[in-house]
């Protein structure tokens, strides 16, 4: 196969966009297929606030959001932990290293696919992925809608539930509860 000049994205919300960006970025087309249909006020009720720890923001450097987050999240100086009857416990504080970031997983959502949009890469929303065909010259990823659409790679970022693993390969193990 000759070098890689197409990406499909499978996955819109965090690590799609991102890897969109960081490759079209780097010369390869890079398109963003989501299953859910957008929801502005809400980023499809995909959940509440997260932590970013300083190699995720590092990372978010390379894609150019590093700053927008920044100014979107608040520092967490402190944290502690309980788990079930277990007393309090601190959690250590990374020692030179800037703070973790607390950000709405909602402000971040529309950080990262506004960064993405400026870098060039198409997002398509309400594209569930229902098959992928692979071929001599790449991929084909079919959608419920009756569309598809061909590159030389795909790349899963659809999370812990992931559509393209069990299409890709269907005897792959699927998430569950470790306790």
């Amino acid at each position: 196969m000759p070098a890689v000049q197409s990406a499909l994205v499978i996955g819109g919300g965090i690590a799609g966009p991102v890897a969109a960006t960081a490759l079209t970025m780097a010369g390869i087309e890079a398109e963003v297929f989501e299953a859910r249909t957008p929801d502005p006020a809400s980023a499809g009720g995909i959940g509440g606030s997260l932590a970013l720890e300083p190699n995720g923001l590092a990372a978010l450097q390379i894609v150019g959001a590093d700053d927008a987050v920044r100014a979107a999240s608040a520092p967490i100086t402190g944290a502690v932990m309980s788990i079930a009857s277990k007393s309090r416990r601190e959690m250590p504080v990374p020692q030179g290293l800037p703070p973790r970031q607390l950000i709405d997983r909602g402000a971040l959502h529309h950080i990262l696919r506004d960064r993405a949009d400026e870098t060039g890469v198409r997002i398509h929303d309400a594209k569930k992925l229902i098959r992928v065909d692979e071929h001599p010259d790449g991929v084909t990823a079919y959608f419920a809608d009756g569309s598809s659409a061909s590159a030389d790679i795909l790349i899963g970022a659809d999370g812990v539930h992931s559509t393209v693993r069990r299409l890709i390969d269907a005897d792959a193990p699927a998430a569950r509860y470790l306790g």
